[in-house]
């Protein structure tokens, strides 16, 4: 149980580390109020309504273009020590106290010892329940 305990526990830890220094972009195209397309990988997909800056033979209005791109990035962090170089003092002795405390806290005893297997239980004189008229519902 042990094992299978500290295996999920690093694995847990491995998928800690890897999502939270992972960088990704969600890229989206929006038409008007609508979104076309979005993308994770890539760029969006465009729905072909872009207009050109160059106007048209025999038109002279050129209509504004009403599509446009959203990029969301999400930075990952990337200052993580992985060089143990830098640690203090304080922080040693606060790694090595807490695995010391955390190995022995599921340390169990061999057999399990009770006190009061060598005493004999004390002989009753009087039942003090009937003196004191005190009876338990």
């Amino acid at each position: 149980m042990k094992k299978v305990f500290r295996k999920i526990a690093s694995l847990l830890m491995a998928f800690v580390v890897l999502f939270s220094t992972m960088s990704f972009a969600v890229n989206m195209h929006y038409c008007g109020d609508k979104l076309v397309d979005a993308s994770i990988f890539h760029n969006a997909e465009t729905c072909g309504m872009e207009m050109n800056a160059l106007p048209v033979e025999g038109c002279e209005i050129t209509k504004k273009d009403c599509c446009n791109d959203v990029q969301v990035v999400v930075d990952g962090q990337d200052e993580l020590q992985v060089s143990l170089d830098k640690i203090t003092f304080e922080q040693q002795l606060f790694v090595a106290s807490f695995i010391y405390t955390y190995i022995n806290l599921f340390e169990g005893l061999d057999k399990n010892v009770a006190s009061f297997e060598a005493y004999n239980a004390p002989h009753v004189i009087r039942q003090i329940f009937k003196l004191d008229e005190s009876f338990l519902i």
